[in-house]
């Protein structure tokens, strides 16, 4: 009930207050993507947040009676294990930095609140390799700001008070951002993520303020609830390969009948939970049949599926210094990936409601198959905080060091979302963030390279010595029949697309020093085009030193192979040229029948 006045607030009302936030943001997410135009146009602002705060909501439903401090201590830790995107791995710190101020408090004066958002506002700046203004860090820092400005003026202010002077303020902010970056100007629109985090602390105010208890959202595109159980593999034996597991939340499961349908793909099968949730856990060598098969059960979430093979060569590995692990936008052989014991963190595809784990819940093949006859453009999600928190943790309990290499910071947020990731395991290894710089192929050879050093047992630091010179001689370039899917993906403007097809050009794809890729260079003409792109890399490579090919096809063998017969005419000094699968992180953008290269030079 509303009072007059509010000068405490203790974890009950915190989390209800919250409640009605998230709420207010999950009902906003096609309108969060609508306006979602940086730093990219791809439209997956609103669902990254709703993946992010969703399951927040199982927190606060887990327990009648909530202390503020484990509240908030439980809150930053959901969302460091589930944060997808730059906006929610932002909030993610936010709510850490939170709850490290909270410490044992059971409440919240105005001075302790205003304390708690400064220290959640400079976690938040502090996880970033470049704030940039205009975006949601600047929204979160007039937050605390305006907070604490109210504070000083008057220290006897209740949060009634203050709050209905911080809301607008922070709406004001919000629409700044409008005019301070020029991509939103041009498109009139606030930034996405900022107006996110403004319709969080909206709901969460108008609860307080105004008594206003947010409805419960009819889409489900977050699960509320995880279940907490944890399987034990030292007591489940196996010979198959993947240990899998997944949540359904579903109505009226029979988990007797899901089990009974389950043991011809394997074994160690575990069903615990509900009629209306239950999380699978089994011992298979299919684990997208698996995630396939359960989804007549439900929605499911939380997909994972680790190499307990690979696992168990790390156990008795006595070789290798160090371990090598890369997120799934890399594009590597099956052959290397088995044989240099290179592990992969897998980012999140999105086909509107249907979310799956890059080559592991779909395959290359049927990404592009989706692709092809689904009218929802996917969206593609970095790996979260939670797992490459996983990955790490182990990895770091077996190796003394760690070489994480991922995708161009200036592609992807999962960079960031690595570093952070690394300041939170627990085990005795160290954890070393490399910046390809690159993606695709290129980052491919970069990891491959590292797994090289690993074998032969090169230490650390000279491998990251060769990592930091080989990066500078690695580009990847890439052609596609269509800019349909760049366009769509919001990668290229739709006015490019129009001169290319009016005058018949072919645009190249090419990585840039800093880490971004551009289109630079145009094709002339449709007909001999992988010919005419065979003499284009032939011109600028040079030939007199070493170097190896990789290439890459979006279902299209015979371009690849027909590519690699013309490079074995123009680059014969070629020490090797690979054909691989491209994944969807460049095929989301590309599309079918693109084909991309890698090409790395060995430095003097």
């Amino acid at each position: 009930m509303q009072t007059n006045t509010l000068s405490y607030i203790n974890g009950n009302v915190f989390a209800k207050a919250l409640q009605s936030g998230i709420y207010k943001v999950i009902k906003s997410q096609e309108n969060l993507n609508s306006i979602n135009v940086f730093p990219v146009a791809d439209a997956d602002t609103g669902t990254n947040l709703c993946l992010s705060l969703g399951p927040l909501i199982g927190v606060i439903e887990s327990k009648k009676n909530h202390h503020l401090g484990t509240l908030l201590e439980e809150l930053a830790d959901k969302l460091l294990d589930n944060s997808r995107g730059n906006s929610g791995s932002i909030i993610a710190q936010f709510f850490q930095g939170m709850s490290e101020n909270a410490n044992n408090k059971s409440e919240f004066s105005p001075k302790d609140f205003s304390k708690s958002i400064k220290l959640g506002s400079e976690y938040a700046k502090d996880a970033l390799s470049k704030p940039i203004e205009g975006t949601i860090i600047t929204v979160i820092s007039r937050f605390a700001e305006n907070f604490s400005n109210e504070i000083e003026n008057n220290p006897d202010k209740d949060f009634l008070t203050i709050y209905n002077v911080v809301l607008p303020l922070l709406k004001a902010a919000v629409t700044e951002t409008k005019n301070q970056l020029d991509v939103l100007k041009k498109a009139n629109v606030v930034d996405a993520g900022a107006k996110g985090f403004y319709l969080l602390m909206k709901g969460f105010i108008n609860h307080l303020v105004l008594g206003e208890v947010e409805s419960k959202p009819n889409e489900s595109i977050a699960s509320y609830t995880e279940s907490e159980i944890n399987f034990n593999e030292a007591l489940n034996p196996t010979n198959y390969q993947y240990c899998t597991e997944c949540i359904i939340k579903g109505v009226d499961i029979d988990r007797r009948k899901l089990r009974e349908a389950l043991t011809k793909y394997g074994d160690s099968i575990v069903i615990a939970g509900t009629k209306q949730k239950a999380k699978i856990h089994i011992h298979t060598d299919e684990p997208n049949t698996i995630f396939n098969y359960v989804k007549k059960y439900g929605e499911t979430s939380s997909e994972k599926a680790d190499d307990m093979f690979l696992q168990q060569k790390i156990s008795s590995n006595t070789t290798n210094k160090f371990a090598v692990i890369t997120d799934s936008a890399a594009d590597i052989s099956d052959e290397d990936i088995e044989n240099l014991d290179i592990h992969i963190v897998p980012i999140r595809i999105q086909f509107g409601e249907k979310g799956y784990l890059d080559k592991v819940s779909i395959t290359p093949k049927e990404f592009f198959e989706e692709l092809k006859n689904n009218p929802t453009h996917p969206t593609t999600s970095q790996p979260s905080i939670g797992d490459l928190r996983r990955q790490y943790q182990y990895l770091a309990s077996h190796f003394t060091n760690v070489i994480s290499i991922n995708i161009s910071n200036k592609i992807s947020g999962t960079y960031d979302a690595a570093k952070l990731a690394s300041k939170k395991i627990t085990a005795s290894g160290k954890i070393h963030i490399f910046n390809s710089l690159n993606a695709s192929l290129g980052q491919g050879q970069i990891t491959v390279v590292a797994a090289q050093c690993a074998k032969a047992g090169m230490d650390i630091q000279e491998t990251l010595n060769t990592l930091k010179e080989i990066r500078t001689h690695t580009k990847t370039y890439g052609i596609t029949p269509s800019l349909q899917y760049a366009v769509r993906g919001g990668r290229v403007p739709n006015s490019i697309k129009l001169i290319a097809e009016i005058m018949r050009l072919t645009p190249i794809l090419q990585t840039t020093p800093d880490g971004n890729i551009k289109t630079k260079h145009f094709l002339f003409g449709k007909k001999d085009v992988l010919r005419k792109f065979s003499k284009f890399i032939s011109k600028r490579h040079n030939k007199d030193k070493k170097f190896t090919i990789s290439i890459g096809h979006a279902c299209a063998l015979d371009k690849a192979e027909l590519l690699k017969s013309y490079f074995t005419l123009d680059l014969p000094e070629a020490a090797e040229c690979k054909i691989t699968e491209l994944g969807s992180a460049i095929g989301v953008h590309v599309g079918l029948g693109a084909i991309m290269i890698g090409i790395q030079t060995q430095p003097d």
